[in-house]
């Protein structure tokens, strides 16, 4: 006989977490390490990304 798993419906706390922060600007930007030099430019550029919704920012230095 096979195991019988409880399914249930997420709320929507859990399926909307971090979602309505970063909709409205409020993004949780964190450094992404693996590009840091942009070869057209010749300058040093830091690569922004958000930990909630991925979204990426470059700033110039």
């Amino acid at each position: 006989m096979a195991d019988i798993l409880p399914f249930r419906k997420p709320s929507l706390q859990e399926k909307h977490q971090g979602k309505t922060l970063c909709r409205h600007g409020h993004h949780k930007w964190e450094v992404d390490k693996a590009k840091q030099f942009d070869v057209k430019q010749g300058q040093l550029v830091t690569v922004y990304r958000c930990a909630r919704c991925g979204q990426q920012k470059v700033k110039a230095h």
